[in-house]
C-alpha cells in the first residue's frame, strides 16, 4: 500500500527513482511524484496522477529533473481524493504543487501510513499560522517537522524525533531538508521501510524490490527510529537522539525473481513457481526425513505442551489459517481457533498460558496481523510468525519464526505465498500430530512422504491449464459465482472465491455446502456457475447432493475433484482432475484450479491482472 522510493548519491536521481517506483506498482496507487535536489539548489516536485507513466511522460523519463539526490513515491489514496494536489510528495510550504518546478520549503516529504490524530495536530498548526493546500494527513506531518525545526532551532534528527513523540498512528517518512543538500532523513513506526547501501550510494524503500537491482545490503529501520542517509553511508538514532548501531543484511533473492521472465503477468508467473516455492519451503523443515522445526524457534518440548492453537491472518492467510484448524484438529487432535487480525485485535483475548498464537503474513508487515501479534503477547501467549520477508517487524517481534521461502510476491492476488504457507502449517500439524501420540512413526514417514510428493503433483495440475483457460473464456461474463464445499474443501472454496473477486470483479461467493439451504440456493438462477470442490471422501456424496439441487434450479456445474472419486460427472456439467494425495494435504493441489481460472477470467475481461483496482499488495494501514 504506498510506495515510497529514495537515492542520493553519484548518478542522476530521478531515473533510479522512476525504476524504483516502477517496481513497486504491485502495492496498488492512484499518483505518483518526485522531488529532486541538484545540489544546494531548492528541491523540484512534480507530480501526476494515473499511472507511473504519466509522471515518466511529465518529465521526460527523469531526464528534466537534474539532481543526484531525491525522493518518490506511489499514492494509495486514504485522506483526500485521487488527485494531483493530494499526491506526494508534499512540502512544509504553502504552495499547491500541480506542476513541476522548485519549491520554497524547508521540508519536502512523502509518507506511508496513517496518523490518527491529524486534525488536533492540523488544527495547533493552523494556529501557528500555517495554511494547508491539501486534505491529507502527510502535509500535517511534514509541517508538524518544520514547525520544531525552526521554532527550537535543532536538527533534522531533533525535528523529526519530537514529532513522532506527538503523532499517534502508522507511518514510514522520508524527508529532505533545504539546508541539508545530499541528504534524506527517514523515520518509522509500523509501516515498512528498508535502506539500502553500496558504493557512494544509498537507497530507501517501502519493499525490497525497488532497489534489488542496485544492492543486496540493507537495514532494517526499527519502530520509532530515525536514519540520516548520505552518499554510501547510513547514520541510526533513537527517539532520544542517540546513534544506534545496526548490521546490514544480505538480500538472498535472485534479482530475477522480481522480473516476468517471460510470462504476460506476474500472477501467471507465480502460478508456475508454487510447486518450486513449496518444494524450498518443506526442504528447509525436513531434514534426513523428519520435521525439525528448531530453525524456527519451535522446539519439541515446547509443542507437545502447547494447549491450543488460534491462528490469526487476513485475506489469503486467513484462509491458509482456515485450511490448517481442519488439518490440525483432525490429525493433532488439538483445539485450533482461526481469527480475522481485524477482529481478534479488538476482542477481549482468553488466552491459556500454554496457548499459541500464529500470526500469518506474507509481508510481515499487515497492520491488523500486527496489531494483533502485539495484543497476544500483552496477553502473555507465545507466538510464532509464519512469513515469507527475513527482517520483517512481525518477522522481528514473534516469539518464533517460521519462514516461507517463497521469494519475492509482486502480484497482488497471492498465490506462491498461499501455497509456501499451507506447506508450512503442514509441518507444524503432523509434528504436532507426532508428538502427541495421535500418528505413529510409520504414519509420520508417510505423512512426510506425501509432502515431499507434494510439488510434483502441483506440476502435473499446471499441465492441465488449457481446458481452464477454455473454460474461463466461457464464463467470462458471469453475473454470479458460488464456491461449495466441505471440511477443508470449503476452507479451498473461500480462497477460490477471494481470487475470482480481486481479479475479475464478478461477484462471487463461497460458501459450507450444507448451508446452501439456509438462503443462498435462492441466488441460484438459470445458468448461474456453482463450482463444487469434491476431494473429502466421507463428505463428496453430501456435497454433490448439493450441487444436484443447484442443477434443478438452472445452475450451471463445475467440479473439482481428485481422480478415482465417485463418478462425478454424472452429476456435473464440467470436471477439473487434481491427483491423489493425503487428503488432509488436498488443498495444495485443489487451488491450483481456481487460482487459474481466475486469472483467466481476468484475461479474458481485458483486466489489469497484476494490479486490481482499489487493491494493494500489503495493507500496512488499518
Amino acid at each position: 500500500m504506498c510506495g515510497i522510493v529514495g537515492y542520493t548519491g553519484n548518478h542522476e536521481a530521478a531515473p533510479i527513482l522512476l525504476d524504483g517506483l516502477s517496481k513497486l506498482e504491485y502495492r496498488g496507487y492512484d499518483s505518483a511524484g518526485l522531488a529532486v535536489r541538484n545540489g544546494t539548489q531548492l528541491a523540484e516536485v512534480v507530480k501526476a496522477t494515473g499511472k507511473l507513466r504519466n509522471l515518466a511522460e511529465k518529465t521526460d523519463n527523469g531526464r528534466s529533473l537534474p539532481g543526484k539526490c531525491g525522493i518518490g513515491h506511489t499514492r494509495w489514496a486514504t485522506h483526500g481524493e485521487p488527485n494531483q494536489i493530494n499526491a506526494h510528495p508534499h512540502v512544509s510550504g504553502n504552495a499547491k504543487v500541480s506542476a513541476s518546478g522548485p519549491v520554497e520549503s524547508e521540508v519536502v516529504g512523502v509518507h506511508n501510513g496513517i496518523i490518527e490524530n491529524f486534525d488536533e495536530l492540523k488544527q495547533k498548526l493552523i494556529n501557528h499560522g500555517y495554511q494547508f493546500y491539501s486534505l491529507t494527513d502527510t502535509e500535517v506531518v511534514i509541517k508538524l517537522v518544520d514547525y520544531y525545526y525552526k521554532k527550537y532551532k535543532i536538527g533534522p534528527v531533533d525535528a523529526i524525533n519530537r514529532m513522532m513523540v506527538r503523532v499517534r498512528g502508522s507511518y514510514a517518512l522520508a524527508l529532505m531538508f533545504r539546508d541539508h543538500p545530499g541528504e534524506i532523513y527517514a523515520a518509522r513506526k509500523d509501516s515498512p521501510l528498508i535502506i539500502g547501501v553500496s558504493e557512494g550510494e544509498s537507497y530507501l524503500a517501502s519493499d525490497v524490490p525497488a532497489i534489488l537491482k542496485y544492492t543486496r545490503d540493507v537495514y532494517y529501520i526499527g519502530n520509532r527510529e530515525c536514519a540520516r542517509i548520505v552518499p554510501g553511508n547510513v547514520t541510526f538514532f533513537d527517539l532520544n537522539g542517540d546513534e544506534i548501531q545496526k548490521q546490514t543484511v544480505k538480500i538472498t533473492w535472485d534479482a530475477e525473481a522480481a522480473e516476468k521472465g517471460g510470462f504476460e503477468h506476474f500472477m501467471i508467473k507465480e502460478i508456475h513457481e508454487q510447486p518450486k516455492a513449496v518444494e524450498d519451503t518443506l526442504n528447509s523443515l525436513i531434514k534426513d526425513g523428519k520435521i525439525n522445526l528448531s530453525g524456527a524457534g519451535i522446539t519439541d518440548e515446547f509443542l507437545s505442551a502447547v494447549s491450543s492453537i488460534h491462528i490469526v491472518g487476513c485475506g489469503s492467510a486467513w484462509h491458509v489459517g482456515m485450511v490448517s484448524q481442519y488439518v490440525i484438529e483432525d490429525m493433532a487432535e488439538l483445539p485450533v481457533r482461526v481469527e480475522l487480525a481485524s477482529e481478534f485485535r479488538y476482542r477481549k483475548l482468553l488466552l491459556d498460558k500454554n496457548a499459541l498464537v500464529i500470526v500469518i503474513s506474507q509481508s510481515g508487515e499487515t497492520a491488523d496481523s500486527l496489531a494483533a501479534l502485539r495484543e497476544a503477547k500483552k496477553a502473555g501467549a507465545k507466538t510464532l510468525a509464519v512469513v515469507n520477508v527475513v527482517g520483517s517487524t512481525i518477522a522481528r517481534e514473534a516469539d518464533m519464526v517460521l519462514y516461507t521461502l517463497a521469494g519475492p510476491e509482486i502480484a497482488v492476488a497471492t498465490t506462491k505465498a498461499y501455497s509456501a504457507q499451507l506447506a508450512a502449517m503442514y509441518c507444524l500439524a503432523v509434528q504436532t500430530a507426532f508428538l502427541r501420540g495421535k500418528i505413529n512413526s510409520d504414519a509420520y514417514a508417510q505423512m512426510i512422504t506425501e509432502l515431499r510428493d507434494l510439488p510434483g503433483k502441483m506440476k502435473r495440475v499446471l499441465e492441465d491449464k488449457e481446458r481452464i483457460q477454455w473454460f474461463a473464456a466461457k464464463y467470462a461474463n458471469a453475473r454470479d459465482i458460488f464456491f461449495i464445499g466441505r471440511g477443508i474443501d470449503y476452507a479451498v472454496s473461500l480462497e477460490g472465491s477471494l481470487k475470482m473477486k480481486e481479479i475479475s470483479y464478478i461477484h462471487s461467493e463461497a460458501y459450507a455446502a450444507g448451508e446452501l439451504k439456509h438462503g443462498t440456493i435462492s441466488l441460484v438462477e438459470k445458468d448461474t456457475l456453482v463450482i463444487g470442490v469434491l476431494t473429502q471422501k466421507e463428505l463428496i456424496e453430501k456435497t454433490i447432493s448439493n450441487m444436484a439441487e443447484c442443477k434443478a434450479r438452472g445452475g450451471y456445474l463445475m467440479g473439482l475433484t481428485s481422480y478415482g472419486n465417485y463418478n462425478i460427472e454424472d452429476t456435473v456439467n464440467f470436471t477439473i482432475y487434481v491427483p491423489k494425495t493425503e487428503q488432509h494435504f488436498i488443498g495444495s493441489l485443489t487451488v491450483i484450479p481456481l487460482q487459474l481460472l481466475a486469472y483467466y477470467t481476468s484475461v479474458a475481461k481485458g483486466l489489469d491482472v497484476d494490479k486490481p483496482r482499489n487493491l494493494a499488495k500489503s495493507v500496512t494501514v488499518e
